[in-house]
């Protein structure tokens, strides 16, 4: 049986690789461009989110082909936050379920989650949860906008 020298199997593997790097689909860098909420009522929401967390709406949209109406909401980075509404929105649902848990806002410093926690309980804000250190690293308070859905609060 025919031995492989050192050199001919360093060959090998970088064949392999290169051949695996060829045949490997490209997945082109992605980010999140917007996440929607539905709402029963999207000026409130709105209204929610300019008020205490700074957004900015664009104009109403109104749908021509179906009974719906949305803004997008930019808070200074290019995330969206778009909120909608529509006669056919189904029953809310609570607690922990399939689907999305919660979304994050970064407002900068542990201070200023602090300070902002403070002003929304004065507005009678729902904290969900108090200022904390979490176990993966972030300094975060979680409140409820206006319909439930939760909002991380992020140094």
């Amino acid at each position: 049986m025919p031995s492989t020298s050192g050199a001919t199997a360093l060959f090998i593997a970088e064949a392999f690789q290169q051949r695996d790097e060829v045949m490997a689909p490209q997945i082109p860098r992605l980010s999140i461009e917007h996440v929607a909420l539905w709402s029963n009522d999207i000026e409130r929401l709105r209204q929610f989110y300019e008020t205490y967390l700074g957004a900015q709406a664009g104009e109403l949209y109104r749908s021509r082909n179906q009974p719906l109406l949305s803004y997008f909401l930019t808070f200074g980075g290019d995330a969206r936050l778009e909120i909608m509404t529509s006669p056919k929105i189904e029953a809310h649902q609570t607690g922990r379920r399939v689907g999305l848990a919660h979304f994050a806002l970064r407002v900068g410093s542990r201070e200023r989650v602090n300070q902002l926690v403070e002003r929304l309980r004065q507005e009678k804000v729902v904290i969900a949860g108090e200022p904390r250190l979490t176990g993966d690293g972030y300094y975060e308070a979680t409140i409820l906008d206006p319909d439930g859905n939760a909002i991380e609060l992020v140094a």
